[in-house]
C-alpha cells in the first residue's frame, strides 16, 4: 500500500460505485463524475491558495514539512505522471474480462489516496524541485494539465474500463487512473489547509 502511495494522492460524493463486472466500456455516468470531481477538486485547490503572499506561499512548519507552494508544485507533476500511467494502459488491449482482477471500486481508490491518515514519502522524481519557477507557474501548469485530462475524458473514444495499470496494491482501470488524480488533488489540498492552520503560519 505505501508503494503504491509513493507513485504520487475524503471520498468525492460525485462519484458513482463502479461494480467489478464487466461493463460495456466507459458510461456517460463515468464520464460526467470524472469530469464533475476534477473540476471541482481544482476549484477548491485554486480557492485555498488565493491570494497568499509568497511569506504565506513558503511557510514550512518544519524542515521535513512541505510548504504550500511545494504542494501545489508536487500536484502539477503529479498530474502529469498520471496522465503518462492513464497512457501506459492503453498500450495494451482492451480486454473487458479483466475487470474480475480489480482490486477496489471507484470510491475505494479515491478515499484511500484522500486518506492523509497515512503519511507517505513521495517518490523522488516526484518531489519539489521549483520546477516551474514559482508557485503561480506550479498553479498554471496544474491548470493546464487538468484542462487537457478533462477535455480527454469529455471527448476520447478509448474504452478506458478496459484498459488496466498496475499498482503495488493490484489493478485498476484506466478511468480509477483518472479518478485517482481528483483523490490525490483532494489530498494535498487538505495538507494545504493544515499547514495554513498552523499556529505560526504568517498572517500575511
Amino acid at each position: 500500500m505505501k508503494s503504491l502511495l509513493k507513485l504520487l494522492f475524503v471520498p468525492i460524493a460525485l462519484l458513482v460505485t463502479t461494480s467489478l463486472v464487466a461493463q460495456s466500456g466507459l458510461t456517460k455516468a463515468d464520464r460526467s463524475a470524472a469530469v464533475a470531481s476534477l473540476k471541482a477538486t481544482q476549484k477548491t485547490l485554486v480557492k485555498a491558495v488565493k491570494g497568499l503572499s509568497d511569506a504565506q506561499l513558503n511557510f514550512k512548519a518544519s524542515d521535513e514539512a512541505w510548504s504550500v507552494a511545494e504542494c501545489i508544485e508536487h500536484l502539477a507533476v503529479s498530474e502529469k505522471a498520471l496522465m503518462g500511467a492513464v497512457e501506459m494502459a492503453k498500450q495494451t488491449p482492451a480486454d473487458p474480462s479483466g475487470r474480475s482482477s480489480l482490486a477496489m471500486s471507484d470510491q475505494e481508490v479515491v478515499g484511500m489516496i484522500s486518506d492523509r491518515s497515512m503519511k507517505i514519502k513521495t517518490r523522488p522524481d516526484l518531489e519539489p524541485k521549483n520546477s516551474f519557477g514559482s508557485s503561480a507557474g506550479s498553479l498554471d501548469a496544474f491548470k493546464t494539465q487538468r484542462k487537457a485530462n478533462m477535455k480527454y475524458v469529455k471527448k476520447t473514444d478509448d474504452d478506458l474500463r478496459h484498459h488496466y495499470f498496475d499498482f503495488p496494491f493490484g489493478k485498476v482501470d484506466a478511468m480509477q487512473v483518472i479518478l485517482f488524480m481528483s483523490g490525490h488533488t483532494t489530498r494535498h489540498t487538505d495538507q494545504i489547509k493544515e499547514v495554513m492552520a498552523n499556529a505560526s503560519f504568517p498572517s500575511a
